[in-house]
């Protein structure tokens, strides 16, 4: 096998990712994108701060009479954490938060929700789904081989976001999203998790049990909710000068926030997709793509970024305890566990999909 080949300006490679083009200076395709987007996305300077002030009023604005100006998705980790913690001590936003709790909170995510939201008097709201279920669906999906088992934990928090939005007429939801930290994305090796013929699918061959007790949102429903109910998703971390290192600071300042590793660790099951599953099944290193964006977005050299990846992806005895834990949830044994991971890779084409797949699939790459 021919050694991969890298960006000569961000750390994306071809290793595992049949998408990725390199022009004739050698940079790649997804930090060139990148660039370019961000002057349409990232606004970290005077127009930024107009546009949050803009925001902040109408939100306000339109949560008169409410209990709530808008609602959020909370995970636990330094996106979701930080934009709460502006929105509610900063900027005096009443938020609703949504969190679901999976059964593979670590310690740490959960005590830094605790604690941001006790301090800055947000309302917290936990989904806690059927655990029977939930461990059932996400082992099918590592039985189907596929590699994004995220989807089953994705899907049913945007059931609870859309549901909690629809009892109590909010129209406005908060995302953690943004540019600073992930402009980019390896195309391949994912799935758009609102698929619910793909994911019925799977689960009919190879779950073990009923998901009547799951919410799930379909993307059709999550578009008549847009058009209809005027829901929308904004970005507020695009309108302010987003930096990593500075958040954890404010957070660890403001509420004890302490750091959970690295991004997505905050959850184990996460933890595993990205430090097992995704490398060992696929060869993808996500570590690619989140340092990339923070070389295009001027917080990491590639120097820098080429050391962290040359560091093991986590500590010794780390990615034991975490399989150990999965075992225990999903009721199989470690030899069984092994087998799946080592097992030959499928995509989630391969299955059942939504016939709208094809146009996702040219929008993403």
């Amino acid at each position: 096998m021919s050694e991969a080949t890298t960006c000569t300006r961000c750390v994306m490679n071809d290793a595992a990712d049949p998408y990725i083009r390199f022009d004739e200076s050698g940079v790649c395709n997804y930090c060139t994108d990148a660039i370019e987007q961000g002057e349409a996305t990232y606004f970290p300077d005077e127009d930024g701060a107009a546009k949050l002030e803009t925001l902040i009023r109408q939100l306000k604005e339109q949560g008169k009479g409410k209990e709530f100006d808008c609602l959020m998705g909370l995970s636990g980790g330094l996106d979701s954490s930080y934009l709460a913690y502006l929105g509610a001590s900063q900027w005096g936003l009443r938020i609703a938060a949504v969190h679901i709790d999976d059964g593979y909170d670590t310690e740490i995510s959960k005590e830094n929700i605790r604690k941001l939201c006790e301090k800055s008097g947000i309302r917290l709201v936990v989904i806690s789904p059927d655990a029977q279920q939930y461990n059932a669906l996400t082992l099918a999906y590592m039985r189907a081989g596929v590699p994004n088992l995220a989807v089953p934990q994705d899907n049913i928090l945007f059931a609870a976001l859309y549901d909690f939005a629809r009892k109590n007429s909010l129209d406005t939801f908060l995302s953690g999203g943004n540019y600073a930290l992930e402009c980019i994305l390896q195309v391949g090796n994912t799935w758009d998790p609102y698929d619910l013929v793909n994911l019925r699918d799977i689960q009919k061959r190879f779950g073990a049990s009923s998901i009547d007790k799951l919410p799930f949102i379909s993307r059709y429903r999550m578009k008549w909710d847009r058009i209809v109910l005027g829901q929308k998703t904004i970005r507020p971390l695009n309108m302010l000068d987003y930096n990593r290192d500075r958040a954890f600071d404010e957070l660890n300042e403001y509420c004890g926030f302490e750091y959970y590793g690295r991004k997505h660790l905050e959850n184990y099951l996460t933890a595993f997709l990205q430090l097992c599953w995704l490398p060992e099944k696929f060869g993808v290193d996500k570590r690619t793509s989140h340092l990339s964006s923070m070389i295009v977005s001027g917080q990491m050299s590639r120097d820098e970024a080429l050391r962290e990846l040359s560091e093991p992806m986590c500590e010794e005895g780390y990615l034991a305890r975490v399989k150990s834990m999965l075992c225990d949830n999903m009721s199989i044994c470690e030899q069984e566990l092994e087998e799946l991971i080592h097992s030959p890779g499928h995509q989630h084409d391969e299955y059942k999909t939504d016939c709208l797949r094809g146009i996702w699939r040219k929008i993403h790459g």
